[in-house]
Order: C-alpha cells, then sequence, then structure tokens
C-alpha cells in the first residue's frame, strides 16, 4: 500500500475477524497492528474515511475492490474530493476517496470560500488512471 494513504486511529468491532481481516488487509491493504476484544458497551463503526494521495493510487483501491467482487453503494464528486462508498463484510460504512489539490476547489462567484457539490463520480475515468509504479 502506498504510504501516503491517510487513515486515522480506527477500533473495528466485527463479527468474523477472519472476513474481516480478508477485506481489509487482503483487498485494502492495511496491515493489522493490534487485536483486541471490544469493550462492553461499544457500538460498531457507522462510517470511515479513507484519504488516497492522489487519482492512482485511489484508482488502484478501486480496482481491488472490484476484483474482489464487493459491489459499491455509490460514488460522489464533491468538487473539493472525490469519493467511493461501499460496506465492508459487517456492513460498515467504508469511504475511498481524494482531496481534490486546493487550487481545483470549486468557488463561488463571489470567490469566498468553497462552492462544494454532489454529482456523479465518472468510475471509468478514474479506473483509466495508470496503474501506480
Amino acid at each position: 500500500m502506498d504510504p501516503r494513504v491517510d487513515i486515522g486511529h480506527v477500533h473495528l468491532k466485527v463479527a468474523d475477524i477472519d472476513r474481516a481481516l480478508d477485506f481489509y488487509h487482503g483487498v485494502l491493504g492495511f496491515d493489522v497492528v493490534q487485536r483486541s476484544p471490544p469493550p462492553r458497551g461499544t457500538t460498531g463503526l457507522y462510517h470511515v474515511a479513507i484519504r488516497y494521495p492522489d487519482r492512482q493510487t485511489l484508482a488502484d483501491a478501486l480496482r481491488r475492490v472490484l476484483a474482489a467482487g464487493i459491489p459499491l453503494d455509490g460514488a460522489t464528486d464533491h468538487g473539493v474530493s472525490e469519493a467511493i462508498y461501499l460496506r465492508d463484510p459487517d456492513g460498515n460504512g467504508i469511504e475511498l476517496y481524494r482531496d481534490r489539490p486546493r487550487e481545483e476547489w470549486p468557488r463561488p462567484a463571489e470567490g469566498e470560500g468553497v462552492a462544494m457539490f454532489n454529482a456523479p463520480f465518472d468510475l471509468q475515468a478514474l479506473l483509466a488512471e495508470p496503474e501506480p509504479a
């Protein structure tokens, strides 16, 4: 996995650890740092976002997800970022995304702030990106 891929510290509560490891390690490429039992009374994860450094590495992640037969919940171009939505084997929401460089962010006519939006994300164009070296 590209060392520039960015995610904070996440605790996952899963029903089947081997299935979860197949997904997070085998498909997404993360290393297992620690395994421990969950504390009583905790809830599962609703959504986690994994930031990729550029379109090539995001495309590479999408290729692995599709090759593993994992269905997508959606894909959205937010103007400032491009995001792909799916679920892990336990139904937790996963967002794979990349931020556009700030100079490419859409701005309102007044020029102040950011004009985010929700538009379809062309996954075929993303898949046309060259594979990382």
